[in-house]
C-alpha cells in the first residue's frame, strides 16, 4: 500500500507495518540489522495531518505512527514517533484495524489531536486516563462502520 492509501482509508490506532522491500540482514550483522530496522518496522497510527502552510512553505498531509516507548520502572523516558509524507517510497501494510467498542483516548479535542492510549473499552480508558496527566483528553469510541472497513484500493481485503 502506499502513504496514500494509508491516509485515506487506516483508522486512527490502527497497526501499520512499513518496508522498503530489503531482506533482514541476519542477527549476527548488529548494525546491518539496526539499519535496516529503520525502514521495516511497524507502529500505531496515532496522528493524521492534511496539507498546510507556514508562511511561505507548504507541506504536505502526513501521518505519524507511534513505534516504542523505552523507559524503566513504569517510567517512560524515550517515545518513538515516526511521521511519514505522503511521498515516502516505503510500502505500507495495516496489519490492525483497531476492534469495534475500543476507545481511543486524545491528548485533546479538535484536529491536532494525537491518540495516547487505546483502551479496550470506556472503562478501561476513563481507568488508564485517571493515573494519566491529560486534562484536556477526548474519547472517541470505534466504531463498526470505520473498523469493519475491509475495502482497500478497490479490492476486499482477505
Amino acid at each position: 500500500m502506499s502513504a496514500h492509501t494509508i491516509l485515506d482509508n487506516a483508522p486512527i490506532g490502527s497497526l501499520i507495518a512499513w518496508s522498503d522491500g530489503t531482506p533482514r540482514p541476519p542477527a549476527r550483522f548488529n548494525k546491518k540489522l539496526a539499519a535496516w530496522r529503520t525502514n521495516n518496522s511497524r507502529g500505531r497510527l496515532i496522528r493524521k495531518q492534511g496539507a498546510r502552510g507556514v508562511g511561505n512553505i507548504s507541506l504536505s498531509a502526513c501521518f505519524t505512527l507511534h513505534e516504542a516507548d523505552y523507559g524503566a520502572g513504569g517510567v517512560i523516558a524515550i517515545r518513538v514517533h515516526r511521521t511519514f509524507s505522503l511521498d515516502s517510497g516505503l510500502a505500507f501494510t495495516l496489519v490492525e484495524r483497531p476492534a469495534i467498542g475500543s476507545v481511543r483516548v486524545f491528548d485533546r479535542a479538535g484536529a491536532g489531536a494525537e491518540l495516547v492510549y487505546l483502551g479496550a473499552n470506556e472503562a478501561d480508558a476513563r481507568e488508564w486516563l485517571t493515573g494519566h496527566g491529560y486534562p484536556h483528553a477526548a474519547l472517541q469510541e470505534v466504531a463498526a462502520d470505520e473498523a469493519g472497513a475491509d475495502v482497500v484500493e478497490g479490492r476486499t481485503a482477505a
